[in-house]
């Protein structure tokens, strides 16, 4: 299991060992087809087939997003709100916000 710094947060969450390998995963995969736009780049490939891999990449971030947030929502916002927390409510709705920009 590992533990995770948000990028503009305090707080941590311990994920599960295939949650992390899962997430990983995805994100490995997405690095890789950002290489692979740079390479299209640096060769002068045809902008149009630049552009589909570029879509490929923001369906790939957008699926990304989507499992962070189920898990987000189906753990810490759950238990929060469990423990009477309700502020995670506000946190995610502004959360969400940004996410629909």
């Amino acid at each position: 299991m590992a533990e995770e710094r948000e990028c503009c947060s305090s707080k941590t969450k311990e994920r599960s060992e295939k949650e992390y390998k899962d997430l990983i995963h995805r994100l490995n995969r997405i690095e890789g087809q950002v290489r692979g736009i740079k390479g299209m780049v640096e060769k002068d490939a045809y902008c149009t087939d630049i552009l589909v891999q570029v879509a490929a990449v923001n369906a790939a971030l957008n699926s990304f997003n989507r499992v962070l947030l189920e898990n987000h929502i189906k753990t810490c916002v759950t238990r929060d709100i469990k423990e009477g927390k309700e502020e995670t409510v506000n946190e995610l709705l502004v959360t969400l916000q940004k996410l629909m920009k």
